[in-house]
């Protein structure tokens, strides 16, 4: 059984892949905060900006097999001969559902397979594009992949200590502030990333362009 937030097509809108066209499965779940407000201050995760509690969102729902959850992302990418059908699992943390049943069934129908996760779990093999965002001082399961994409700053998690990790991208993404009071937190943010990747060039800007540019 899958438990999915919502599902829904659109461009990436932020790390190495951003503008690409995607499918993006949000999975219900995580294992670093429960989801509701309450429980922020207190989670091993508390800077989190997506609804992941319920199925109750666009295209969500509770899957109970991988055919059945295959056929509905693949019914969302847009019946075109151009482009390689790409699916982005996310969450709360897909990794506490995504399995190798789920991924063979992808790929059979054509999709690449991405997952943006916090990489305190093991992932399993299959999967074609690897974002790892570590999450304060939890510990990493997954050291190597294709992207590192560190939200900064954080007090817990400086840049330093995953620059000699096997990653192929190592990029800094502001954190977005908006649930503080502060309004030039923001500000702050991206200004302070800017600076270390100027300084630390081993390292790329990241914007959450679907936020400036106002799609989903």
């Amino acid at each position: 059984m899958y438990h999915v937030k919502e599902a829904f097509y659109t461009l990436q809108g932020e790390g190495a892949q951003a503008g690409r066209a995607s499918v993006f499965c949000r999975f219900s779940g995580c294992n670093l905060w429960s989801g509701r407000e309450k429980d922020r201050s207190s989670a091993q995760c508390q800077f989190c900006d997506t609804g992941f509690v319920g199925t109750d969102g666009l295209n969500g729902g509770r899957f109970h097999d991988a055919p059945a959850l295959a056929q509905h992302l693949h019914a969302l990418w847009p019946d075109s001969t151009h482009g390689t059908p790409y699916v982005v699992f996310t969450g709360g943390e897909p990794l506490l559902q995504l399995d190798n049943a789920l991924i063979n069934a992808l790929h059979d129908s054509g999709f690449e397979i991405a997952v943006e996760t916090n990489g305190t779990l093991p992932a399993p093999e299959g999967i074609d594009w690897l974002c790892v965002s570590p999450k304060g001082l939890n510990s990493l399961a997954i050291t190597t992949g294709q992207e590192l994409k560190l939200v900064y700053p954080q007090d817990d998690a400086a840049p330093e200590a995953f620059a000699d990790l096997a990653f192929t991208h190592f990029l800094l993404q502001p954190m977005d502030t908006s649930f503080l009071p502060d309004a030039s937190a923001q500000e702050k943010a991206v200004s302070q990333a800017t600076k270390y990747c100027l300084n630390h060039p081993q390292w790329r800007l990241s914007m959450q362009i679907h936020k400036i540019a106002g799609f989903a």
